[in-house]
C-alpha cells in the first residue's frame, strides 16, 4: 500500500521566478465565515439543510477537514445513498452544485467518510475528521463530443477540466465544480478550522491514496488550504503553459480582453486566484522580453502544476 504523505505538500519557486519582498502568493490565515454560524455541532445559514444519517458512530474530536467528490448524478441522490442503512458510508456534509448544504450528523459525531486511510501516523481517519461530500460526477469519459460519467450522464466541455491527477501519469477528464460551490467550500473551511482548531485541509486522495482519487484535480484544495490555513510567500502555486499559445485575459472569462501577447509554452506562472475554469497568473517576468509586471487570467485546461 502506497503511503500517504505526512504534510501537504509545499511549493517551492522555480529559478527563474522573482525575488525580493514581493507579497504576492503570501496570504494570511482567513477569518472564520461571516456566511454560517455553529449552534450544538450544528451548521446554521442560508441553505442549510439538516438530515440525520443512521450511518454514524461514537464521539468524534476531529483534527482534520477532507474534502471528497460524490461520483454521482446529484446531490438528491448522493444525499439518498448516504442516509441509507445498506449504504454503510456518510459524511458532514453535502454541498450542492447550487451551494445547498445538507448535514448529515453533527461535527462531533463521527461519520463513515474516509474508509482505510492513514495520515501523519494516525490510521482510520473517520475518528479524526470531518467530511465534506461536493456533488460532482468525478472522471469523465470522452464520447463523440460529449463527455460521459460512469452513470451515464453527458456533459459539455465547457464543463470538464483536462488534467492529470497527482497521483497518476496521464491526464482525463474531470467534472468542473460550480463557481457556487468553491465559494461555499472556502467559508465551510474557515468556520470549521476556526471552531474545533483543525489541523489540515486534505483530500480523500491525500489520506487514501492507492485507492482514491477524490476531490481530483478541478478542485482547488491547496488554494483553499491557501486561504483559510495561510502559507509563506516561497510556498505558491506554480503552472507552466501546455499550449503553444495561450491568451492573458483582464476577466475569468472568453469575454474579456486579451492583456498581453499570447504566452508560450513552458511560461511560468504564480497562480493569484484560482477558479474551477479560469486562473489568475502572475506572469514570471523571464519570460517576457520587456520584463514587465504581467497579471491576468488563463483557462486552466491549458496549465499544469509545477508542485513536486
Amino acid at each position: 500500500m502506497a503511503p500517504a504523505r505526512k504534510t501537504p505538500r509545499k511549493h517551492s519557486t522555480p529559478s527563474s521566478s522573482r525575488t525580493g519582498s514581493s507579497s504576492r502568493g503570501q496570504l494570511a490565515t482567513a477569518p472564520e465565515s461571516s456566511l454560517f454560524r455553529l449552534v450544538n455541532h450544528r451548521l446554521e445559514g442560508n441553505k442549510v439543510n439538516y438530515l440525520e444519517t443512521p450511518n454514524k458512530g461514537g464521539t468524534l474530536q476531529p483534527s482534520y477537514l477532507v474534502f471528497h467528490y460524490t461520483a454521482g448524478r446529484s446531490s438528491q441522490s448522493s444525499i439518498a445513498w448516504l442516509t441509507n442503512p445498506l449504504a454503510k458510508a456518510s459524511a458532514h456534509l453535502v454541498v450542492g452544485r447550487d451551494g445547498t448544504i445538507t448535514q448529515l450528523a453533527p461535527f462531533i459525531t463521527k461519520t463513515w467518510h474516509a474508509g482505510v486511510s492513514h495520515w501523519d501516523g494516525l490510521t482510520g481517519l473517520n475518528q479524526h475528521s470531518i467530511g465534506i461530500e461536493m456533488d460532482n460526477a468525478g472522471p469523465l469519459i470522452a464520447v463523440g463530443t460529449k463527455l460521459t460519467a460512469w452513470f451515464g450522464k453527458s456533459y459539455p466541455k465547457s464543463q470538464a477540466m483536462f488534467a492529470t491527477h497527482k497521483l497518476d501519469t496521464e491526464p482525463k477528464w474531470w467534472h468542473a465544480f460550480s463557481e457556487k460551490q468553491i465559494l461555499i467550500a472556502v467559508e465551510l473551511a474557515k468556520i470549521l478550522v476556526s471552531q474545533y482548531a483543525l489541523k489540515d485541509i486534505l483530500g480523500h486522495d491525500d489520506i487514501a491514496p492507492d485507492r482514491k482519487r477524490d476531490p481530483g484535480p478541478a478542485f482547488p484544495l491547496d488554494h483553499i488550504r491557501a486561504l483559510v490555513i495561510g502559507r509563506s510567500q516561497e510556498e505558491g502555486d506554480w503552472y507552466q503553459v501546455m499550449a503553444s499559445a495561450l491568451n492573458i485575459r483582464s476577466g475569468p472569462g472568453s469575454e474579456y480582453d486579451i492583456v498581453a501577447s499570447p504566452l508560450t509554452k513552458g511560461t511560468k506562472l504564480l497562480a493569484l486566484e484560482k477558479q474551477d475554469r479560469w486562473t489568475k497568473v502572475d506572469v514570471d517576468p523571464s519570460a517576457l522580453s520587456s520584463g514587465q509586471d504581467l497579471e491576468g487570467w488563463v483557462f486552466n485546461r491549458y496549465i499544469e502544476s509545477l508542485d513536486a
